[in-house]
């Protein structure tokens, strides 16, 4: 964050300066720099505690997702669906691209249609 950036757009350079003169008047000149000090090292310790609850909550959130293992539940859970989905689908696909044999349409009528092979015993090999 740019602090003077956001000061200077908000505040005017002359508003500025009585904010100066009036922290002047109330702490005096001795007093200014244990205030700056002191301001530094909340803001330094502010800052720290921030981060810390940030790594805290990265790391419990790290482990509740080993905890609950998600990503090996998903891979599980969509191999049990995949695997008839793939069955079905293959099942499909042979219907849809079956072929008994070669047929001849006869005599110009669509409707008529007869098996080019003279066999029509089933072989019961399978």
């Amino acid at each position: 964050m740019n602090w003077p950036s956001l000061f200077l757009n908000d505040v005017a350079g002359t508003e500025i300066l009585v904010i100066f003169l009036v922290i002047l008047l109330f702490f005096g000149s001795k007093s200014i720099p244990g205030i700056a000090k002191s301001l530094g090292k909340a803001l330094f310790e502010f800052r720290n505690a921030t981060n810390e609850i940030k790594q805290e909550i990265k790391k419990s959130s790290g482990d509740m997702k080993g905890d609950l293992n998600l990503n090996n539940l998903i891979k599980d859970t969509t191999e049990e669906i995949q695997q008839p989905l793939d069955q079905v689908f293959t099942d499909v696909n042979h219907a849809v691209h079956y072929n008994p044999g070669n047929r001849e349409v006869t005599s110009g009528n669509p409707s008529q249609v007869t098996p080019t092979n003279e066999n029509t015993e089933i072989d019961s090999h399978d």
